[in-house]
This record gives C-alpha cells, structure tokens and sequence, in this order.
C-alpha cells in the first residue's frame, strides 16, 4: 500500500511506505528532494519546515502516512521555471541568506505567514518564524525580507 498526495501541484504515489517514515524522508530520500533539510531532527531549529494544506509543520516530526490524500508544498514549488518567488527574491535581494540551510524553511513559514495575512506587522513576522532557527544572519535582514515580500506581494495582487 502507499501514499497518495498532491506535491508542488503534482499528483504523486509513493509505494511501500513503513510506519516510522517521516514526510522528511519520504521527499528527501524517496523523491530526490533535497531543499527541505533536516537540522535537528527533533522539530526545534524549522529547517525542514513545508506546508501540508497551506500549515507549516515540521517533516521532521510529521509520520509520512498523515500526508496521505493532502497537498504538500516545499521550497522546490515555490519558484517558477523562470521566476524565483518574491519570498525567494527578497531573501536574496536582503541579504537574509548566509549559509543557506534554515533558509528553505525560513521562506516556507514566512509563505504560509502572507498567504494569511499579507500585510504583517513586524510581531506577527517575528511569531510566523519563532520555529526557524538561524544561526548566521542575527535575523535582522530575514525580517526586512519577509516585509519587502509583503510589499511586493501585495503590488502584484493589486494590478
């Protein structure tokens, strides 16, 4: 038996899934997916956040089986084929991006956070990312990028 889920807005099946699996091991290990990471494999740093139905969750600590028949978004469905996602540019644009590895799910939390609400102040950015745990940016430039994001975001909508 396997799973059945919709990832990045493809229709997928994964077959011979055990019960201990993580949603974490299912894209990186099954599907080749290796932008979600796994920082501490315990769900406190963030780096393996994505979106199951629009939440961010931790793969890390999130059964595989529970995905079944839900919509999954992670970093690699963010972008176009030749557009980065205003999220992504804003990172880049800001200098958020040091190491690079809590950025994927740094971008994923603040996604969830301007499809809820697109015009955070800067305490609900700070709550939105309080489960993202970052070690080289001192999260200044992560702030100023999530609200040019917001920005930019919400001129696109506007046109």
């Amino acid at each position: 038996m396997g799973l059945q889920f919709v990832l990045n807005g493809r229709k997928m099946s994964v077959l011979n899934v055990e019960g201990h699996e993580t949603l974490l091991s299912v894209l990186r290990d099954r599907l080749g997916l290796l932008g979600t990471k796994e920082g501490c494999g315990v769900g406190e740093c963030g780096a393996c956040t994505v979106l199951i139905n629009g939440e961010p969750v931790n793969a890390c600590l999130t059964n595989a089986w529970k995905i079944h028949g839900k919509e999954i978004l992670t970093i690699e469905g963010l972008a176009s084929k030749d557009r980065l996602h205003p999220i992504q540019e804003a990172f880049v644009d800001k200098g958020a991006i040091q190491c690079g590895y809590c950025t994927p799910g740094m971008i994923m939390s603040a996604y969830a956070l301007l499809k809820r609400n697109p015009n955070p102040t800067k305490d609900e950015i700070k709550t939105a990312l309080a489960g993202n745990l970052c070690r080289c940016t001192g999260y200044k430039h992560i702030l100023d990028a999530v609200h040019s994001a917001a920005l930019e975001m919400s001129q696109d909508s506007d046109d």
